[in-house]
Parts: C-alpha cells; sequence; structure tokens
C-alpha cells in the first residue's frame, strides 16, 4: 500500500483519482475547501485536510500530514474563475512540496498545454485557451523545479465506465479524441509509481472512443 496526497481530489478527474487508489486499498490524503466535498471524502476514507490550495498555510499542512513519502498528483483547475488555481494554486503546491520535502508529483493538465497547444481547435481556443495558456505556465514552473515530475495531458474528457483502451502517447504526438476519467485514473497511477516516467510529458487519448464519435 502507498501513500498519496491529492490536489483537486473532490470533483471530476481528481474524483476519479480518488476512487481508483481507494479502490486499490492506497491510503489517500487530500486538500479540500469545500466542507461538504471534504465530509463525502472523509465518508469514503480519505484523510481530509480542510483549506484552499491558494493558501500556503493549509497547503503545507496538507504536506506534513500526509508526509515526506507520500507520491503527489495535481488535477487542480478552474474555469473562468475569480481567482484561478491553474497556475498560482499548482506554483504554490510545487513550492510548497519542496519546502516539505516531498518529491514525486504527477501534474495533469490536457491537452493543448506547452507545445501541444497546436492540437487545439479555434473553438478550443476561445473557451478554454486562457485555463490552457495558465496550465502551461504551470508546466514550465514544475519543469523548472527540483521535484521528481511528470506531466500527463489527457485528451477530451468522458465520464463513464472505464474502456481499457486508453494509451499513453509521447510528447509530440499528434493527439484528438476523448478519453474516460476513469482510464485516465488508471494511467495516472501507474505513472506517479514508475520512476521511469520521471521527466517526461505524456498525451493520453482512447482511439476506440475517437472511432466511436
Amino acid at each position: 500500500m502507498s501513500r498519496f496526497l491529492l490536489f483537486g481530489a473532490s470533483r471530476g478527474l481528481g474524483l476519479a483519482i480518488t476512487r481508483h487508489l481507494l479502490a486499490q486499498e492506497h491510503e489517500v490524503h487530500a486538500l479540500v475547501r469545500c466542507p461538504i466535498q471534504g465530509g463525502e471524502l472523509a465518508a469514503m476514507g480519505v484523510s481530509v485536510t480542510p483549506g484552499d490550495a491558494l493558501d500556503g498555510e493549509a497547503v503545507a499542512m496538507a504536506c506534513k500530514g500526509a508526509g515526506e513519502e507520500a507520491l503527489v498528483i495535481s488535477t487542480l483547475g478552474s474555469f473562468h474563475a475569480t481567482r484561478p488555481v491553474d497556475f498560482e494554486g499548482n506554483r504554490l503546491v510545487i513550492d510548497t512540496l519542496e519546502q516539505c520535502g516531498l518529491r514525486r508529483l504527477l501534474l495533469v493538465t490536457f491537452l493543448g498545454c506547452g507545445d501541444s497547444w497546436y492540437s487545439l481547435s479555434e473553438r478550443a481556443r476561445a473557451v478554454f485557451g486562457h485555463e490552457v495558456r495558465l496550465k502551461s505556465l504551470a508546466e514550465s514552473w514544475l519543469q523548472s523545479s527540483s521535484l521528481a515530475w511528470t506531466i500527463l495531458r489527457p485528451a477530451g474528457l468522458q465520464d463513464g465506465e472505464p474502456t481499457g483502451h486508453a494509451r499513453l502517447a509521447p510528447q509530440g504526438e499528434e493527439l484528438h479524441g476523448l478519453v474516460r476519467r476513469s482510464d485516465v485514473a488508471r494511467l495516472a497511477h501507474t505513472l506517479v509509481q514508475d520512476p521511469q516516467h520521471i521527466g517526461r510529458i505524456y498525451g493520453c487519448v482512447d482511439d476506440a472512443l475517437i472511432r466511436a464519435s
């Protein structure tokens, strides 16, 4: 059993990762802003630290609670928020991990970040472009840190049962399509545990869903 610390655990992809890790009987810690969502996660067996990812003291408390051996996954993101966490929140997490002695971080952004910007349609750039640019800054901040990092950029996320066909794609491969959150959760678990993926950037897509769409 491994110990994990999650940022963004209470909804969307982060919640899918939480459920996957708990199903594998891992110890899961999480920083959660919303008391209701925090209570729901605690009822599932998550060790919850209440607080905001933009609050340095709260992030440090979550890190200390999880301990230096914890494997960290961040899916932090926001959409048209007054105070977006896409860059500032992830930057604070990265800096605090370094200060608290935690070493391993998987940052989950999405397709279009960094050098994959070209893969976004004009419509996607108009709708999500601001958040993509902020997440791209977070990726750059992480790559210049002292952490043992990996970056995962899923294609369009979809709810539903895992297909088992989602695949990792090396940086630079042109990707378009969809992938189930439940399949990304499995791949995220694999990536953060295996040291051969340190310092690597991957895309993630389910080719079967592309054919079906």
